[in-house]
């Protein structure tokens, strides 16, 4: 007998920020659609879930700017004091109760990994649920699983004699014994979560052995919460719109200030002051920091500029000085590789060996998606990360041609910072999974659906937050939106077959008239995925979407979609000097709604 296939209008899978945003706006529009949202954990949250959460965690971002426009976390309900970062346990009631007031959270199935999603023949994705929990026929998917969910695990010579926890930084919680029991742990990795697990470890007066790789990336930008010698709040920093102009984008006009953006960028005294404004902001964070006063924190002084950075600059969020805790006896910083373990033992290149109770791996995010699509082959159409062996002549002549008017049109991002001679990607644990290096990047059409022309015809599968940005409430809602609009038909790029610009139309009629079949929406889909290449190879490089400064115009470039106002402040000066957050943006479902009226 078959098994039963149940039927709706729309799944979401992952219930963290932009899964709920996304189910919310859906169900805002379509009050009476059969909607199932459907993730892994036993809790809503995605990285905020019950399961993650452990001791001292904290949101880098301070209240007031960490939260969706139409449920502020307000003092008196929350408990979070303005200048305040919000705790862990908080972000998850918060987003527990978004849930449960917009009427998301009796539609979430926990425990519920999707494993396959197949394409139907007449459209429609059909879903098979781990555990033998069934099958969905799905009219419309939204995969909101986001970068953060699949740990990236490297494998190590002798780890099966180790003997002691070993364990991803997204696992912390389950292990959160050791901080009661160990009396030395190790810390791998140079991300803001080794810098939590080190704080968690250290002011518990454990031992920390902090090993940072030689042949990695180094230790990440860290700012604290004021920043410049102004001391400007940094996330409203990053999201006011004049100090925007000051980072080359590709989607940067869309906030409609071409001419300052052309004269910062396309002309040398533009470049020249660009290049003061990154080396004074760059200048004042290690200067805050104070890296050279002591022989440890020396070693957390990062090893490339904070201009080819995105979402990789972090915020100090500490109850006390992080640097005091490393300057203390109980915490060893070591710039080497590991190069093998054995019982209880970690191993270092240096020649350096030491006891150990439990290591910890801050060891990143694999960027393939957690669900398989079916039918194979599947991921390259849609745009995922795929296996980048084969040579495709027409993808190669369009990633050139997108790569020379990112170049043409930022020159200051033809000098690449020099590659490490000693950087080696970590092995992988998961031998059926390729390396980074060896995947195709992702390649969305505005970071969120297929570019092929028949998979977007269908408008029936959209991506909510396959990227890295601290703009992240804001960034969910705008873009759980803008799919409902593609789903209903509202927004049809291949209709419209708008450009990027004049350039780009130049670029695509030359590859036209080569023969090429070429769209502007591939075009498009290709300038904005390549461009993280050349913008921040400090970060993802490309591989997936990443930036800080660029947020707010892509949040323009969308509503421009939409055909909702993106200049919201009121008057010039206030437009361009005032910071945009979360309260901007309160109204854009009605005021959408009121548009498609009228």
């Amino acid at each position: 007998m078959a098994a039963t296939v149940e039927n709706a209008d729309l799944v979401v899978i992952g219930a963290g920020w932009a899964g709920l945003a996304a189910a919310k706006t859906y169900l805002e529009v379509h009050p009476d659609a059969k909607l199932i949202v459907l993730d892994a954990q036993s809790s809503v949250g995605g990285v905020w879930a019950q399961s993650r959460l452990y001791p001292t965690l904290k949101s880098n971002n301070m209240v007031g700017t960490y939260e969706y426009s139409d449920f502020p976390m307000d003092q008196k309900t929350w408990g979070v004091k303005p200048g305040e970062h919000i705790p862990g346990n908080i972000v998850h009631n918060y987003l527990t109760k978004y849930a449960e007031k917009f009427g998301v959270l009796p539609n979430v199935r926990f425990n519920s990994k999707v494993e396959t999603a197949e394409r139907g023949e007449k459209g429609g994705w059909l879903l098979t649920i781990g555990q033998q929990k069934g099958s969905i026929l799905a009219k419309k998917l939204i995969v909101a699983t986001g970068m953060t969910s699949q740990e990236f695990l490297p494998t190590f010579e002798g780890q099966e004699s180790f003997g002691v926890p070993l364990f991803h930084s997204k696992d912390f919680s389950q292990h959160a014994a050791t901080l009661d029991t160990a009396k030395t742990v190790t810390v791998l990795g140079g991300t803001k979560s080794a810098w939590d697990a080190v704080y968690a470890y250290a002011t518990k007066g454990i031992e920390v052995k902090w090993v940072i790789r030689e042949s990695g990336r180094g230790p990440c930008w860290m700012a604290p919460p004021y920043v410049t010698p102004l001391k400007r709040w940094l996330e409203k920093l990053v999201h006011t719109r004049f100090l925007t102009w000051f980072s080359p984008c590709v989607w940067g006009d869309a906030d409609g200030y071409t001419s300052i953006r052309h004269f910062l960028h396309g002309t040398a005294v533009g470049r020249f002051i660009v290049d003061a404004f990154w080396g004074i902001l760059g200048g004042d964070l290690v200067t805050l920091n104070k890296y050279d006063a002591h022989p440890e924190t020396a070693k957390l002084k990062p090893w490339i500029d904070v201009f080819w950075i995105a979402s990789s600059l972090s915020i100090l969020n500490y109850d006390t000085n992080f640097f005091d805790v490393v300057k203390k006896d109980n915490v060893r910083i070591y710039v080497a590789d590991i190069t093998q373990l054995s019982k209880g033992k970690v191993h270092l290149s240096s020649g350096e060996s030491f006891d150990t109770d439990a290591l910890l791996l801050s060891t990143g995010w694999k960027h393939t998606s957690s669900v398989k699509f079916l039918p194979a082959g599947l991921e390259a159409r849609l745009g995922l990360p795929h296996d980048n062996d084969s040579k495709d002549g027409e993808q190669e002549s369009l990633v050139s041609r997108t790569d020379d008017e990112i170049l043409s049109t930022y020159p200051r991002l033809k000098k690449q910072p020099e590659k490490r001679k000693k950087f080696t990607p970590l092995p992988n644990a998961d031998d059926t999974t390729p390396s980074v290096d060896s995947l195709s990047g992702m390649n969305l059409y505005r970071f969120m659906v297929p570019a092929d022309e028949e998979l977007m015809e269908a408008h029936d599968i959209a991506f909510s937050g396959n990227l890295m940005t601290i703009t992240t409430a804001i960034i969910a809602q705008v873009q759980g939106l803008w799919i409902m609009a593609y789903f209903d038909g509202k927004i049809s790029p291949l209709a419209s077959q708008s450009s990027s610009g004049s350039s780009s139309a130049s670029q695509i009629d030359a590859m036209t008239e080569s023969g090429q079949q070429i769209t502007s929406v591939q075009y498009s889909a290709t300038l904005h995925n390549r461009f993280g290449k050349w913008r921040c190879p400090g970060g993802w490089a490309g591989k997936i979407p990443d930036f800080v400064f660029d947020a707010l115009p892509y949040v323009d470039l969308l509503l421009g979609d939409l055909g909702v106002n993106s200049r919201r402040k009121g008057g010039f000066l206030k437009e361009i000097t005032e910071p945009y957050g979360p309260e901007d943006y309160v109204n854009i479902v009605d005021e959408w709604m009121k548009g498609q009226k009228e």
